[in-house]
């Protein structure tokens, strides 16, 4: 029987996914508003740029055992104008247990048709959808019809008092979809949906 793999949200844009054969982190923060601090565990840390919501390595505490993921990147922008505002941003492609899992970090841009081809055939994506520093819902909900991903997991927006204020809530993205599932716990086992777009409880609301 095929393993397990589960998708975990940690707030903001920090993602872990793992099985029975590995477990990654990607974009682990330093401090986001509303969010505690992160206190993880993982054989592998991924960070999509350097800057301290996506790049805080140090609160993930990393295995010493040799696990077996094939990780692609595809070299984007921060922002949309070449990186000129807030610098290089990267999307990692993630393949373990025969399924390919997108985490797009702080995409700034619409991308171009060379990149939308590398995106095709995935199982999830995770899309930053909150607008300022990322793409805005528009530009996100366009580019998930691109890809056609068979589950679409929302990121990097403002729910109630947690994320930054500058940015939306995740309405203005879902209102471009007629499904839609409100998951009631901040994980999910790959399988579970399909055709989706899965909005993941709030982790801190999950602790609480």
């Amino acid at each position: 029987m095929p393993k397990e793999i589960c998708i975990v949200w940690h707030g903001h844009s920090c993602f872990e996914i793992h099985s029975e054969d590995a477990a990654i982190i990607l974009d682990p923060y330093k401090e986001v508003p509303g969010y505690g601090q992160l206190k993880l565990e993982a054989d592998i840390v991924l960070a999509s740029h350097e800057h301290g919501d996506h790049n805080a390595s140090s609160h993930v505490k990393l295995s010493k055992r040799k696990v077996d993921v094939n990780v692609e990147i595809i070299d984007t922008f921060h922002d949309s104008e070449q990186g000129n505002l807030r610098g290089k941003n990267k999307i990692h492609i993630v393949k373990l247990g025969g399924k390919r899992i997108a985490h797009c970090g702080d995409l700034g841009h619409a991308l171009l048709d060379e990149q939308i081809a590398r995106l095709q055939n995935l199982d999830v994506l995770l899309i930053p959808v909150g607008g300022y520093y990322t793409i805005d819902a528009d530009t996100a909900a366009e580019i998930v019809r691109q890809c056609d991903p068979d589950v679409v997991v929302p990121m990097h927006y403002r729910d109630g008092d947690a994320g930054f204020d500058v940015i939306t809530t995740v309405q203005p993205f879902l209102d471009h979809f007629d499904t839609v599932v409100r998951h009631p716990e901040s994980s999910f086992i790959l399988g579970n949906y399909h055709n989706s777009v899965v909005v993941l409880k709030n982790p801190k609301l999950s602790a609480d």
